[in-house]
């Protein structure tokens, strides 16, 4: 790949050139030109002030620089397989008096190495605290490290350092401190190196392994075990390594009756329940990590007991439903009761009015009543 910057020197009297980008072990092609020529040489010298052509005539022995044109107008030659030692200032020259020259400068990535990861235990512990380190050389410039956890970007405790390793390259170390847990197990962590040279990352992958102590969980099969019921229960275990056996246990001891108590693998299976199976069941399972176990208390009912239960209940809802029925006959009397004597206390009103002959005999009343407050009446039935 190459990346040109703008022309330098003055067109039509200095040699005109071009500045060259090229990734290491690629083909840099440096041309040198100018507008006219009274059939006066071009020459190219590399950093070392050493001739490399002039005109069409090779003066350096190296195989890798070859010439691509040479006319009174132009001087190209390419070098092939590049490496950074090539980097550096080079001179395109022309002979006329006084000589007049040019600069082009030669820029040369170094192309990162694969990524290695190097840190891992296999298999971790669960609570360790490990440091994932990856290492990419030969960068120039440095190259960026980028850590994924399950393709996600991790950005836990990071510590990034650059190693100037010969001077014109770089090694590069990245590393990922933490403590791991048993959500870790089978995690893929991924060193990405990221560099202009490179057309996409550089990747590494390792799979981390934790081992970690068993979890138990007991699940059973009725949430009402009766007598006479065909009934399970299984323990659920989850760690690394797998824990194996499971062991079955009853009330701190052994299964008392193994014709109806069947284990199998992870399962207790009892073919017929009855009131002596009541108590606490235990399984335990355990790996090198350690030991766990998990409890379930069974209590085994009479099925005559839970029948008998339900004209209780319809003897209770029965007398909630008398007692409602009983609130709102209670409520509706009332208001019948209020609504009527209200309605005869405004009918004695409405006739006593009625009496007046007219406003003005209302007025004069009310007046005299005014003096004869005593004898109003007012009638209620």
């Amino acid at each position: 790949a190459l990346f040109f910057t703008n022309p330098t020197g003055s067109q039509g009297q200095f040699p005109i050139t071009q500045n060259v980008t090229v990734v290491e072990g690629g083909t840099a092609n440096m041309t040198c030109r100018v507008d006219y020529n009274d059939n006066t040489s071009l020459q190219w010298s590399n950093p070392a002030q050493q001739t490399l052509f002039f005109g069409d005539k090779k003066a350096l022995r190296d195989h890798r620089i070859e010439l691509v044109r040479a006319t009174s107008q132009e001087l190209t030659i390419r070098i092939n397989d590049v490496s950074l030692s090539d980097e550096g200032q080079y001179t395109c020259s022309l002979f006329t008096m006084p000589v007049k020259t040019t600069k082009a400068f030669l820029t040369v990535l170094g192309v990162p190495s694969r990524p290695e990861i190097t840190g891992f235990t296999k298999p971790a512990m669960e609570g360790d605290e490990i440091t994932l380190t990856c290492i990419t050389s030969d960068s120039k410039p440095a190259a960026n490290i980028r850590w994924f956890r399950n393709d996600k970007e991790d950005i836990k405790t990071l510590k990034f350092q650059i190693v100037n390793a010969t001077g014109k390259s770089f090694t590069v170390r990245s590393n990922l401190l933490f403590q791991v847990d048993k959500r870790d197990d089978g995690v893929a962590y991924t060193c990405s190196v990221e560099h202009v040279s490179l057309y996409k990352p550089y990747m590494t992958t390792e799979v981390l392994e934790v081992h970690y102590a068993p979890q138990l969980e007991i699940t059973h099969s009725l949430i009402i075990p009766q007598e006479g019921q065909y009934f399970k229960l299984e323990c659920v275990s989850i760690g690394n390594p797998i824990p194996e056996p499971v062991l079955w246990s009853k009330d701190g001891g052994e299964l008392p009756d193994i014709e109806r108590m069947i284990v199998e693998g992870r399962e207790l299976t009892i073919t017929t329940l009855n009131k002596t199976d009541n108590g606490t069941y235990r399984c335990e399972a355990s790996n090198h990590v350690g030991t766990s176990f998990a409890e379930y208390i069974l209590f085994v009912y009479d099925p005559n007991a839970l029948g008998q239960r339900g004209p209780d209940h319809a003897l209770i809802g029965g007398v909630v439903a008398v007692v409602v029925f009983i609130t709102l006959c209670l409520i509706i009397v009332l208001g019948r009761y209020l609504a009527r004597h209200k309605g005869t206390y405004l009918t004695h009103e409405a006739k006593g009015a009625e009496d007046a002959p007219d406003a003005d005999t209302a007025i004069i009343n009310a007046e005299g009543n005014h003096v004869h407050a005593e004898e109003k009446k007012e009638y209620f039935i």
